[in-house]
């Protein structure tokens, strides 16, 4: 079977599943960080204590509330990373369906507990105990299914990565465009973090449908029993060259090369270039946004409305929708391509974004100047920052899988997810130095 032969993807439905469930993969945890204001308000002295609870073990509200992002933070950080490299290594020994699937239901049925919980009263400690258990979990099983998913992607046409990165930047820009709406509404925190639970509910159940419906699509069954019968295929190529008594090795090759999934690190040697390039994009990204971009302050003299939609807009829409468009024209334009030296050429460049932000109007800041003070600096920064970055790390996650044998495609999906989630940790650890120098 050739790709010539492959049937088409009629109504482009597949392609539809795969943006439906890159939405899902980061809607439910961009909702959730959407809804941090809410959080913290719960664990404020107010309705939801006591006058007995004020200070439970030794551990005021304040204190919860004043510690809630970096917590959050790390119970978000470190089991993504954690699970995305084990979902490397693992991913051959448990079901794909069971690792999709699986993840999708429980990350379900913990946006389900949220929303119930928006309408039970907690003292702070256990609320903030359940919260950072929940913030565990759906980051624990999201690593595992977004890293399958890559993988599953991996089998199709390269283009079929990108619905997924598209899916997953227009979930970003979903989250943002709902904090403006709750800001222009003046809706309670109460309705508006039950409403984004809900909707996080909604949309990763019409993903676990539309993953129940993609085995029974022509396009999808194709390549999938492509990738099962190219194993033996090139085995037995490999026995008829070892009978004709060839006397070079094929030239590059590896003596992983004769099993048929071929090792982690065997798969990685090929793929490095595009996993380094990956997790550099998202160092420099996190790294800067939100830690930097969100203390930029505007200067337009009495601003007034634009003072408290700068940020919401100007950082936080503008990033989204720029990202999904840069991840979207990996759709109908390629380049660089995946041998070209260009790539990591402008994967590098992006660094010269931290000091820019660094340069605009940060405040408070102690040490550094002020050269770009103009809103429209930092705009024109962001916009540039925001789609090189979707459209260079959508063209790495594309074309990281492409250059192994399809049999090893799934294992450099997830090989590409680890490296992606830890250029997330080390942007976030790296985001407290560049904010301490300014």
């Amino acid at each position: 079977m050739t790709a010539a032969n492959a049937p088409r993807d009629k109504y482009h439905a597949v392609w539809i599943i795969f943006f439906i469930m890159g939405l899902a993969t980061l809607l439910p945890w961009n909702f959730f960080m959407t809804a941090t204001m809410y959080f913290t308000s719960r664990l404020k002295d107010g309705p939801h204590t006591d006058g007995a609870n004020q200070t439970l073990n030794g551990i005021s509200p304040s204190v919860l509330e004043a510690k809630f992002n970096n917590v959050m933070t790390l119970c978000a950080m470190v089991p993504l990373l954690i699970f995305t490299c084990l979902n490397s290594f693992i991913h051959q020994r448990i079901p794909q369906k069971l690792r999709i699937s699986g993840s999708m239901v429980v990350i379900l049925v913990v946006f389900l507990l949220t929303a119930i919980f928006v309408k039970v009263d907690l003292a702070p400690l256990p609320f903030f105990t359940l919260t950072m258990i929940k913030i565990v979990c759906i980051n624990s099983f999201g690593a595992v299914f977004q890293g399958s998913l890559f993988g599953l992607a991996g089998i199709l046409p390269a283009s079929y990565t990108t619905p997924i990165m598209s899916g997953q930047g227009l979930a970003g820009a979903f989250a943002a465009f709902s904090m403006i709406c709750a800001l222009a509404s003046g809706s309670a925190l109460q309705d508006s973090a039950f409403g984004y639970f809900i909707t996080a509910c909604v949309v990763i159940l019409l993903a676990i449908v539309s993953y129940v419906a993609l085995p029974r699509l022509e396009f999808f069954q194709y390549y999938m029993e492509t990738n099962r019968s190219r194993p033996a295929d090139e085995e037995n190529k490999m026995d008829l060259l070892k009978k004709e008594g060839s006397p070079e090795k094929l030239p590059g090759a590896a003596p992983a090369e004769d099993e048929a999934g071929g090792s982690v690190f065997s798969i990685f040697k090929k793929i490095w270039p595009m996993a380094l390039s990956v997790c550099f994009i998202f160092t420099v990204t996190i790294g800067a946004f939100p830690a930097v971009t969100v203390e930029v302050k505007s200067t337009v003299a009495g601003g007034g409305a634009w003072d408290m939609y700068f940020i919401p807009v100007a950082c936080f829409l503008l990033f989204n929708l720029m990202d999904w468009a840069g991840r979207s024209l990996t759709a109908v334009c390629m380049w660089p391509g995946k041998d070209s030296v260009w790539l990591p050429v402008l994967v590098g460049l992006r660094l010269i974004f931290v000091p820019l932000f660094m340069l605009c109007n940060v405040q408070p800041r102690h040490y550094l100047p002020v050269h770009f003070a103009h809103d429209a600096w930092y705009i024109i920064f962001m916009i540039v920052f925001s789609f090189s970055n979707g459209y260079l790390a959508c063209l790495c996650m594309c074309f990281g899988p492409k250059k192994v044998p399809p049999h090893e495609a799934e294992t450099a999906g997830a090989i590409m997810v680890f490296f992606l989630s830890l250029g997330l940790a080390l942007g976030a650890a790296t985001s407290f130095a560049f904010r301490a120098m300014i």
